[in-house]
C-alpha cells in the first residue's frame, strides 16, 4: 500500500463557476403564509446563497484544512483520503474517527488538537465524501440495467 501526501487546492475557476451559478439562481417564490413547515423559506435560502457567493472565504478555510497532514491511499481499488495527526507522545494509542452520512472529516476540526495530545489520529473521508473517490460496486457486481429510453 502506497501513501501519498495530499493538499487541498480547489482551482479558482471552480470557485468562480460556483459564484456565477449562485448569482444566476432562479428562485421560486415563497408560498404565501408558510415558513419552515414547508421547507427552507425562500428569503433565508437567498441570504445563505448570497453569503456563499460573496461573503464566505474559501481560501481561508482551505488554508485551515491544509494545516493538517492529509494523505491518500488506495484500498481494494478505492482511493481514500485521510488526515493523520500524530500525537507528541510516542506511546500514544491510535484512534480512528469516522464521520457519519452525510458528513466529512471537517466535523472533527475542533477535537483534533485535544485528542492528539493522547492519541495518534487517523480520520478518513468515507468513499464518496470529502476527497475520497466515489463508492464503487464490489467486484463481480453486474452492471445496472440501462435507463429506459424516453417515449
Amino acid at each position: 500500500m502506497t501513501i501519498h501526501p495530499f493538499r487541498i487546492e480547489i482551482p479558482q475557476q471552480d470557485l468562480d463557476d460556483l459564484h456565477d451559478r449562485l448569482a444566476r439562481t432562479r428562485w421560486q417564490p415563497q408560498l404565501p403564509g408558510t415558513g419552515w413547515e414547508r421547507g427552507v423559506p425562500a428569503g433565508y435560502l437567498k441570504d445563505l446563497a448570497e453569503y456563499w457567493r460573496t461573503g464566505y472565504d474559501w481560501r481561508a478555510h482551505e488554508a485551515r484544512l491544509n494545516a493538517l497532514p492529509h494523505f491518500t491511499t488506495t484500498i481494494d481499488g478505492q482511493l481514500i483520503h485521510f488526515v493523520h495527526v500524530r500525537s507528541g507522545r510516542a506511546d500514544a494509542l491510535p484512534l480512528m474517527l469516522l464521520h457519519g452520512w452525510p458528513g466529512t472529516f471537517v466535523e472533527f476540526l475542533n477535537v483534533i488538537e485535544p485528542l492528539s495530545r493522547d492519541f495518534h489520529l487517523v480520520i478518513p473521508s468515507l468513499p464518496g465524501f470529502g476527497f475520497s473517490a466515489p463508492s464503487r460496486p464490489p467486484a463481480g457486481t453486474p452492471p445496472a440495467p440501462p435507463a429506459p429510453s424516453p417515449s
